[in-house]
This record gives C-alpha cells, sequence and structure tokens, in this order.
C-alpha cells in the first residue's frame, strides 16, 4: 500500500488550485493508487490529490459500490435540484456540516491512461465529485456553507486538537511531477 499522510486544514496547498495534467505516465499512476490506497485507509468517499501534497488535477473515489478516478476533471449538474446532506472532509478529521450541492451531476475527465471517462452522479455520488472538484480548485467545503454554520464551523475547526498544535504538515511530494515541497 503507498499511504500518504493527509494536509490538513490551513495547509497552503489545499487553498492552491492545481495544475492541469499533461503527462499520462507510470508517475500519474502511481499517483492515483497512492490516492485509492489513502483514501480507502483512511475511510474516505474521495481524495483530491491536493489533499497529499500534489497539486495536479487527480481525484479518486468509492461510493455506493463505484470506485475509480478523474484525471482533469469538469462537472455539470443535471437540472436544478439540490440536496442539503451531512458532508465531511478527510483535511478536516471528525467534523461534519450540512451543505447543500447539486443532487444530479455528470462529470468528465481521463483515466489515468488518458482515455476519456464519463460518469453520472446523485445524491452521495453527486456530492462527492463535487467536492473533490473544489479541492481541486482551492476551494473547501466550508467554503460553502450558509453564513451562519460557515462561522460555527471555523470555530469548531480552531478549536479542534489538531488545528494550531503544529504547522501545517509540509512533506516532499512522493511524486516527482513537482517534485518538491508545496
Amino acid at each position: 500500500m503507498a499511504v500518504q499522510p493527509i494536509r490538513l486544514f490551513g495547509d497552503p496547498v489545499l487553498r492552491t488550485p492545481a495544475v492541469e495534467v499533461t503527462e499520462f505516465d507510470r508517475e500519474l499512476r502511481r499517483l492515483v493508487k497512492d490516492l485509492a490506497d489513502t483514501m480507502l485507509e483512511e475511510g474516505g468517499a474521495g481524495l483530491a490529490a491536493p489533499q497529499i501534497g500534489v497539486g495536479l488535477r487527480v481525484f479518486a473515489y468509492q461510493v455506493d459500490g463505484f470506485s475509480g478516478h478523474l484525471v482533469n476533471p469538469t462537472f455539470d449538474a443535471v437540472g436544478e435540484d439540490t440536496q442539503d446532506g451531512e458532508e465531511g472532509c478527510l483535511s478536516i478529521p471528525g467534523m461534519t456540516w450540512d451543505c447543500r450541492r447539486y443532487l444530479n451531476v455528470v462529470a468528465r475527465g481521463r483515466d489515468m491512461y488518458g482515455e476519456p471517462i464519463e460518469i453520472e452522479g446523485t445524491d452521495l455520488l453527486a456530492r462527492c465529485v463535487q467536492h473533490e472538484v473544489d479541492h481541486l480548485d482551492g476551494v473547501l467545503f466550508v467554503d460553502r456553507l450558509d453564513p451562519q454554520t460557515r462561522k460555527r464551523a471555523l470555530k469548531e475547526i480552531r478549536q479542534a486538537p489538531w488545528f494550531g498544535d503544529q504547522p501545517p504538515r509540509v512533506k516532499v511530494s512522493p511524486h516527482p511531477l513537482l517534485g518538491k515541497a508545496l
């Protein structure tokens, strides 16, 4: 297994938009495996590359029996229906808040070999796709909360035992695509 440490709220890499993947090589396949292994080890529904310190537009997911990954993903909402529901993040461990998302989406991207992929998501898979694409844009789900809930969430984050005890974890990427600390 290639489990990597997850970057926590406050780490600048989580607020930095990721760059598009241009090379579909062995290194990218290793990154996808690391994302999947780390996500499964941590019990997440999805994990974006910036969450392990790699600023590339890649995420892995496993939701309701569907698993995979998307490279350079985009998504479109299907209809205007939305859902309110509990949402959490491996970079904000142990905390969840209700967040509004589109109920249905279609995501498009590439697989680790550069082949086109399209997935249709409803409910939790739609939520996961939107959450992970947000990560790739430097957006955290707390940014999507209503103002009152966001204020409460930020207060709870500041009081979390993992917040502020030490500087954000910054590690040299194991993926030479970036090859330096972010």
